[in-house]
């Protein structure tokens, strides 16, 4: 049999098939069935096929996301069948490639390692953003609806937040299941105490509607509207009961209310239409009773006027805004009619005219003494006596006039 050479290998004389390395020639097989060229080419294509596989591993390695365990087991793999190979070509070669590899795959494990890190670190740090808003809505939350709503979101911003290591995902989940459970206590325990207020109130109010309703049918006008008010003052006060009782009992204390205030209005419109009819009479009379002046017979005036006041205490009370104007015209006419009286009865009185007559002749008595005094200053000089004398002259000259003026009156 001939031989064949080529730079990996070649094939003896006997067959023998030797592939070279760095480590000298090595057997690899024996071939008999053809031509030596056929032998060289045979297990050409066997290291062919493991340069397609490296190259492969290259390009996994490299382009994918090939996981290091997973590409260090194909490495170790290829290696063993490297140096077990039967095949003819660069086998030193494909070994230092693949070696090479180890180097990149354990590059990519640290990245990869350092990625894992940063993942848990960051998916702590997320986790623990979570878990401290939910702290803190267990302690300071009080607006309960949003708050529940938020404390719903967190626990879905959980379920798709980053995973980070066991046993800190544990702890965290341990925290933000004891805050949501302290929420959800405070939150029940926040309404039980509503609860337990709004039935105090309930309570209170439905004390309130009680009285309100036993008050709608009083006639006692001014005290029952009193004490209304007083009623709606303490319902303000009581706050809130729950919705449903809230609507209900106002809707009771409401309809009591109204009974009486429309029971109230009702007779007070009555009232007030009798009290006008009552103005208009009054009206009319006062129209009569200024017909008497001004007074000419004082007499005949006080007997008209007798019967006009028996009438008007007969018309009954007047509205408020009637009253005033009412009497005070009355007031008016009545004392018009006093002062002729008092003037007729002066003047038809004789010991008033008698004393007004002594009054005047006492006057003019003084004035002539004084005149006389005043001569006698005048006459000697005494000024001092002479200013005297004066100034009571001018007074009694004074009271002379009206003295005079009255008995005129009287003797009229």
């Amino acid at each position: 049999m001939s031989t064949a050479s080529d730079p990996w290998g070649r094939v003896a004389e006997d067959g023998t098939v030797y592939c070279r390395t760095e480590a000298g020639e090595r057997e690899i097989g024996s071939w008999q069935a053809g031509s030596p060229e056929e032998a060289l080419t045979f297990f050409k294509r066997k290291y062919e096929s493991l340069e397609t596989e490296v190259s492969l591993l290259e390009q996994r390695i490299t382009g994918t996301d090939l996981s290091p365990a997973h590409a260090r087991a194909t490495i170790t793999r290829l290696i063993v069948a490297v140096s077990d190979a039967k095949a003819i070509g660069d086998l030193d070669g494909l070994k230092s490639r693949l070696e090479a590899l180890t180097g990149a795959v354990e590059h990519r494990r640290e990245e990869h390692k350092a990625a894992r890190e940063q993942a848990r670190s960051e998916a702590h740090e997320v986790k623990e953003r979570i878990v401290s808003e939910a702290e803190r809505l267990a302690v300071e939350a009080t607006h309960w609806k949003a708050s529940g709503e938020r404390m719903r979101q967190l626990l879905e911003d959980w379920k798709t937040a980053p995973r980070g290591d066991r046993a800190t995902e544990a702890a965290l989940w341990k925290r933000l299941s004891a805050a949501r459970n302290a929420f959800a206590k405070r939150r029940k325990q926040y309404f039980a105490n509503l609860e337990e207020e709004r039935e105090g109130i309930r309570s209170r109010k439905e004390d309130l509607v009680r009285q309100a309703e036993e008050l709608s049918t009083s006639t006692d006008w001014s005290a029952t509207a009193t004490a209304y008010r007083e009623l709606m003052r303490s319902w303000k006060q009581a706050g809130r009961a729950d919705r449903s009782s809230e609507d209900e009992l106002w809707s009771r204390f409401k309809t009591a209310q109204d009974a009486f205030f429309k029971a109230r209005a009702e007779v007070l419109d009555a009232k007030d239409r009798e009290l006008r009819e009552h103005a208009l009479v009054k009206d009319q009379l006062l129209a009569e009773a200024e017909k008497l002046l001004p007074v000419t017979d004082a007499r005949a005036a006080r007997s008209a006027l007798r019967g006009i006041q028996e009438r008007w205490e007969r018309a009954g009370s007047v509205p408020r805004d009637s009253h005033e104007r009412l009497e005070g015209g009355l007031r008016r006419i009545e004392d018009a009619l006093r002062k002729a009286e008092d003037s007729h009865w002066r003047r038809t009185n004789p010991e008033a005219l008698s004393r007004a007559k002594g009054t005047v002749n006492q006057i003019r008595a003084a004035i002539t003494q004084l005149e006389g005094q005043l001569a006698k200053a005048e006459a000697s000089g005494d000024q001092k006596a002479q200013q005297k004398a004066e100034e009571a002259l001018a007074a009694r000259r004074s009271w002379l006039s009206e003295a005079e003026r009255t008995l005129a009156e009287l003797s009229g």
